[in-house]
């Protein structure tokens, strides 16, 4: 049995991304709900970023998005800027999505993404930054635990995702 060698590069997003990025988005969060929530239909609303929202973060930077790329196919993304909870300094940055398609798992996608992310940040000024989870979604929960992210406890909160509520806390880290 052969290994196989996988080649990721990251690059920013252009419009025609948008539309792949939808499809992983989608595809990638009905494989984190069903993993975290098995017996519980994956709710509309969590399916709801379109070609259109991804078009329109891409065009005016907000988030800026990066995509990981295996040769020609996208295989994940991640959106980052500042921070949008209130109150936080300027300095203060935000993992607003991370997604890596599930067959590309574990073969540091994931991390190719959040270095990314986090020389765009620091070019940004920030000094910290921030990531809002689902208790429930473990995966993403170890991946930033061992990014070396902390759980900011009195931060955890429910909040509804279609039909379903869930708990989601934030965690924090220096960019230094």
């Amino acid at each position: 049995m052969s290994s196989t060698t996988i080649s990721i590069t990251v690059r920013p997003a252009t419009l025609r991304d948008a539309k792949s990025i939808a499809e992983l988005h989608n595809a990638t969060v009905r494989d984190a709900f069903k993993a975290a929530t098995p017996n519980i239909p994956v709710p509309v609303s969590a399916l709801e970023k379109s070609a259109a929202y991804w078009r329109e973060a891409i065009e005016y930077a907000e988030p800026q998005v990066q995509v990981a790329m295996d040769g020609d196919k996208m295989v994940g993304f991640v959106g980052f800027d500042r921070c949008r909870d209130k109150g936080t300094p300027q300095t203060m940055g935000e993992i607003w999505f991370l997604y890596v398609t599930s067959e590309y798992w574990n073969q540091g996608v994931g991390l190719a993404l959040w270095d990314a992310a986090r020389e765009g940040l620091l070019d940004e000024g920030c000094t910290q930054v921030c990531a809002w989870l689902a208790l429930s979604n473990e995966r993403g929960l170890r991946f930033f635990d061992l990014a070396g992210f902390k759980r900011e406890l009195n931060t955890a909160k429910t909040v509804p995702l279609g039909a379903v509520r869930v708990e989601e806390m934030r965690l924090k880290r220096a960019l230094s």
